[in-house]
């Protein structure tokens, strides 16, 4: 995980420990806020798409997981996360795609050499 400031640190801690509590509506808030307030943060993207995900809201879970992997495209994680949710929406095509760049990457590759400006 990356260093973040103070307030945004503390946003992700709230919305992880709503996680665990199982309280998903109230993490994917939580994230959504942190995303808001730092819309490069890949931790506030990702836990966003996998809470969305498991209250339910597949299409807004999807959107969050492609920012993720986005600002992260070598995370293993956010390939496999996204792989999921597609798994879940019924689309195999999708969800064997993110899949096949989870496994280049679990194998040593790389889906991008250079990181996007600004990541």
């Amino acid at each position: 995980m990356d260093e973040h400031p103070p307030q945004l640190q503390a946003l992700l801690d709230d919305a992880s420990g709503a996680v665990a509590l199982g309280d998903v509506e109230d993490a994917a808030a939580l994230f959504r806020k942190a995303a808001e307030e730092d819309p490069l943060c890949f931790d506030a993207w990702h836990g966003l798409g996998m809470s969305l995900m498991r209250a339910g809201d597949l299409k807004g879970a999807v959107g969050a997981a492609m920012m993720a992997t986005d600002l992260q495209p070598n995370d293993l994680l956010a390939w496999t996360s996204l792989s999921q949710i597609h798994v879940k929406m019924g689309d195999i095509a999708g969800a064997e795609e993110a899949k096949a760049n989870a496994r280049i990457l679990g194998l040593g590759g790389r889906i991008l050499k250079d990181a996007p400006s600004g990541v």
